[in-house]
């Protein structure tokens, strides 16, 4: 394999390797696409102010989330069904990010059930969270996550039903049949019937409940003491509810781009939701980072850390772990050289001031 230089170029790899029903599944957003192409293309219109002359010869990327220290404010986003991109799924995704001394979010739709990722050894993860209509499920999900070591949840809030993923229609998607949703096999919930447009959006349909609202954060909140990262946050007012109804994090989402169509980038979104926040709550972002300078981006504009997806399924697919590994060691070094050259030494010194954006633009040229 030729050396890769850059995290995107996995995306190419991992299409020339996956099967076309697998890597559309990951690659895909919702319609047009247009969000899934404006979520990168956001990133590209925020330019940075360097400063210079300062001592940069050492560069401290740790950080703290939710009183857990980790090695830099990369994080991996929750992604479903890894073992469709390399046979360790999952387990492999856990290894890496341990090894990198970050934070692994597991999806409820994983190929790897909460006991099989805990049991690869220690590292710090979280546990992304579908409601399911029968609340029974879930309590049972937040019970087996809590025994099996993670730390928190993060409650997907913007998939009452299932965006309209073109892709998956045409390729009649469906979970491959050696496979299946670990974490509900045991329910007899853990296949997808193969149907005539995307299994999966059926099996949304018959399992997620719809009726998903603020008071179901709070009843969450009754079932367990993890702290709740609410996931799929784009407005101040949503900021608002959510700090109100006690989340311990906001998680800065519209889903990579699969659930609505024509929704601003999530960088894009970023600072409504910093400043309705007022520092209350930590927010993270995800969605088209994929560059070390996206990363530096976000965090000028207020974010506590970011999540990667895509990346990491890609990078699975082409070299599984050590593919995740490497994903997670270019970001950090990008990261790293992108401080240098912007003249800071820890993720504190990073401020609003190191970006111009484009309302900073209009503003200015109507002085």
């Amino acid at each position: 394999m030729e050396l890769i230089t850059n995290v995107s170029e996995y995306e190419q790899l991992a299409k020339q390797k996956l099967p076309k029903m697998i890597y559309d599944y990951y690659a895909s957003g919702a319609e047009d696409q247009w969000t899934l192409k404006e979520n990168r293309e956001a990133f590209s219109r925020i330019l940075f102010r360097p400063r210079i002359l300062i001592d940069v010869s050492r560069i401290n990327m740790a950080t703290n989330v939710l009183g857990f220290n980790i090695s830099m404010p990369i994080m991996i986003a929750p992604s479903a069904m890894q073992k469709m991109a390399h046979p360790e799924g999952e387990l492999a995704t856990a290894r890496a990010a341990a090894a990198a001394g970050t934070i692994m979010t597991l999806s409820s739709w994983s190929t790897s059930s909460v006991e099989e990722v805990n049991s690869v050894g220690p590292g710090i993860r979280f546990f992304q969270l579908y409601v399911y209509k029968d609340r029974n499920i879930v309590q049972q999900l937040v019970r087996r996550a809590e025994m099996a070591g993670f730390k928190a949840i993060a409650l997907t809030v913007d998939t009452p039903r299932l965006g309209r993923r073109e892709a998956d229609i045409k390729n009649r998607f469906t979970l491959p049949p050696h496979l299946v949703l670990k974490n509900f096999e045991a329910l007899d919930l853990g296949k997808m019937d193969k149907t005539n447009d995307s299994g999966l959006a059926s099996y949304v349909a018959s399992q997620v409940d719809r009726s998903l609202s603020w008071k179901d954060v709070k009843w969450l909140q009754t079932i367990t003491s993890l702290p709740i990262l609410v996931k799929g946050v784009m407005t101040a007012e949503d900021t608002r509810l959510a700090v109100e109804s006690g989340a311990a994090g906001i998680i800065v989402s519209n889903h990579g781009a699969r659930q609505l169509d024509y929704v601003p980038g999530t960088i894009s979104c970023l600072e409504e939701v910093v400043r309705e926040a007022k520092g209350r709550l930590p927010v993270f972002l995800d969605g088209g980072v994929r560059r070390g300078t996206d990363v530096f981006k976000a965090l000028a504009l207020g974010a506590s850390g970011v999540f990667i997806g895509r990346p990491v399924l890609f990078s699975l697919a082409v070299d599984g772990e050590a593919g995740v590994r490497k994903v997670l060691q270019m970001l950090r070094d990008e990261l790293e050289l992108t401080m240098a050259l912007n003249g800071c030494t820890s993720l504190s010194e990073i401020t609003r001031n190191h970006v111009v954006t484009d309302s900073d633009r209009i503003r200015r040229s109507r002085l």
